[in-house]
């Protein structure tokens, strides 16, 4: 039946694809209930003063993509990368593991890390869909309660992105961390709305956007993520400009020094969680790997630590931005060696990532002796 003019309907197409292994639940089952509190607030005088956020929506609305328009066609072989790119040579003679790793070995933790990092990316964005709704509830600003709308619409794009890449693409998928979870409970749980943005939008949503870079980096010759982590990372820029221009006022200028220790306790709290999380101990387990010989070597090793640390890029510029990289939190921020980047530009000077300068190193060694590092 044809529509209006006598012109055929249009048909969207929505996402149809074959799980070819779900996702793992964490111990607590299917479902996690988190007691919400707070209050929504309605804003009567839509002011819309804050016309940088004004901006951000609307750029937010131009740049809005469909997960259909990825090409799902596109092979996705993590074995056959992996084979092709030598990463037994990477670890043995770059990373130096516990023991020798056969190329089995080699490629085995290849796919599991980068398959629990992209676990963690989607267990992470859903986190964010929550956190996203209850901003427009609470947040008193109209300006911001539509770009936080805005942002629900992406967050579920990137869940439904991420979910179906690692079940139909992948095969493999993990778990959410306990750490991650702790972290997005006390998040979306918070009756403080400026608790949310802070540990949403600056905190997780700044860690995974430093987490992209990585992938991005790591992943040159698999065409489908590139084309995924590009488009998320557009996203999770503006998503973090968003907590940065709504907060950038609120700590230097309405807070007492009670209510900004709350928030110190907070931020340390979200930093050790958050490193934590990326320790991927998970995978020995499932590998079958002692966790109390693999874990330390993780821990240590310059390409690992350089990973972690640069997760925290953002943030900690931000933090300084917003007026909380106090003593307090620098002396946090310092036993994780974090404060390198407090000197760096923020999400509102510049968007994008840079790697540390001895992480690009220590992967360019890997390039030069044939082949790519592994996530």
């Amino acid at each position: 039946m044809s529509g209006r003019g006598g012109r055929a309907p249009c048909r969207l197409r929505h996402m149809e694809y074959t799980q070819r292994n779900r996702v793992p639940l964490p111990a607590a089952g299917a479902f996690q209930k988190v007691p919400l509190s707070g209050q929504a607030v309605y804003d009567w005088q839509y002011a819309l003063d804050e016309q940088k956020l004004m901006a951000l929506y609307e750029k937010g609305k131009k740049l809005g993509w469909n997960a259909s328009d990825l090409d799902w066609a596109t092979p996705v072989d993590s074995e056959r990368l992996g084979a092709e790119e030598n990463l037994d040579a990477f670890m043995n003679g770059v990373l130096k593991p516990p023991r020798t790793m056969t190329k089995k070995d080699a490629l085995l933790y290849h796919v599991h890390t980068n398959s629990f990092m992209l676990s963690q990316f989607l267990h992470g964005e859903q986190g964010a869909l929550l956190a996203a709704a209850k901003i427009v509830q609470t947040v008193p600003w109209e300006e911001a309660k539509f770009y936080a709308a805005n942002q629900v619409a992406d967050e579920a794009r990137h869940v439904e992105v991420y979910h179906r890449y690692l079940t139909e693409k992948l095969g493999i998928s993990y778990e959410i961390h306990p750490s991650l979870c702790k972290l997005l409970e006390d998040i979306t749980s918070d009756s403080r709305w400026d608790i949310t943005y802070l540990g949403m939008q600056i905190m997780v949503e700044g860690l995974a956007l430093a987490a992209f870079g990585i992938m991005r980096l790591v992943m040159q010759h698999e065409p489908l993520i590139l084309d995924i982590t590009t488009r998320i990372m557009a996203d999770e820029a503006r998503h973090v400009g968003f907590g940065v221009l709504s907060l950038q006022k609120i700590y230097s200028e309405e807070m007492s020094a009670a209510e900004l220790r709350e928030r110190e306790d907070f931020i340390i709290e979200a930093t050790r969680l958050m490193h934590a999380r990326l320790v991927p101990t998970p995978v020995f387990e499932r590998l079958g790997w002692d966790p109390k010989v693999w874990v330390p070597w993780v821990e240590s090793t310059p390409f690992h630590k350089g990973f972690r640390q640069m997760m925290f890029s953002k943030i900690v510029p931000n933090l300084k931005r917003l007026g909380l990289l106090t003593p307090r939190v620098r002396e946090a921020m310092l036993d994780l060696d974090l404060l390198r980047f407090e000197n760096d530009k923020d999400s509102l000077e510049a968007p994008e990532v840079t790697p540390p300068a001895e992480l690009v190193q220590l992967i360019m060694e890997g390039v030069a002796s044939g082949a790519m590092a592994p996530a």
